[in-house]
């Protein structure tokens, strides 16, 4: 009777211990970090407005971003920039005219692109092709956390050469200019869809 009476006397002393150590876990200076995330980033309404240019193509490009001068090539008036400044993006764009050299622009084009191997993990392609228009072209998407996520170029095949590339100003990485990657693609398409030789 006095095993029981003591075995019993010991359960209650460390279930009471147990409870106690349970209640004061749950205090209030109990720390849960927050989960790493990203900022949130206020995209602008959908405008365009025309190029006014002295060059041999028109298009349209959006609103919420300013063309300047390409600083590395001030000499040649159709290497020029889409900048998005709030979204710390470029469109870095140049006009080559054609000179018995397609083949190599192209090379060259693709060899540019896929320079970003090294960090990216895919390289889809897509054919551009509007023949009313005389545009055809190639865009590269590089997926992964390459300096460019985005390169394109456009020609007519016997005259015309315009390659163009995306270049977001920080350190590359994918998952968190993700949201700002698909919103500037949306206007490279509309580029496309607007893009005429003169």
């Amino acid at each position: 009777m006095k095993k029981t009476k003591k075995a019993l006397m010991k359960n209650n002393i460390l279930f009471i211990l147990l409870i106690s150590i349970t209640l004061l876990s749950c205090g209030g200076d109990s720390f849960t970090p927050k989960p790493s995330g990203y900022f949130r980033i206020d995209l602008p309404t959908k405008e365009y407005q025309k190029l006014e240019k002295d060059c041999p193509f028109v298009l349209e490009y959006p609103t919420y971003s300013v063309i300047k001068q390409n600083i590395n090539n001030p000499n040649q008036p159709c290497w020029f920039d889409v900048v998005f400044t709030k979204l710390n993006a470029s469109i870095y764009l140049s006009y080559k005219p054609i000179d018995n050299n397609l083949n190599k622009l192209i090379e060259e084009s693709r060899l540019l692109a896929f320079k970003h191997t090294v960090k990216a993990f895919d390289i889809e392609q897509q054919i551009i092709s509007y023949p009313e228009k005389n545009v055809y072209g190639l865009v590269y998407s590089i997926e992964g956390n390459a300096a460019s996520a985005y390169q394109f170029h456009l020609t007519d095949s016997n005259n015309h050469f315009l390659r163009g590339s995306l270049y977001f100003n920080n350190i590359p990485n994918q998952d968190s200019i993700q949201p700002v990657l698909d919103f500037v693609k949306e206007d490279i398409t509309h580029i496309f869809d607007t893009f005429e030789w003169k």
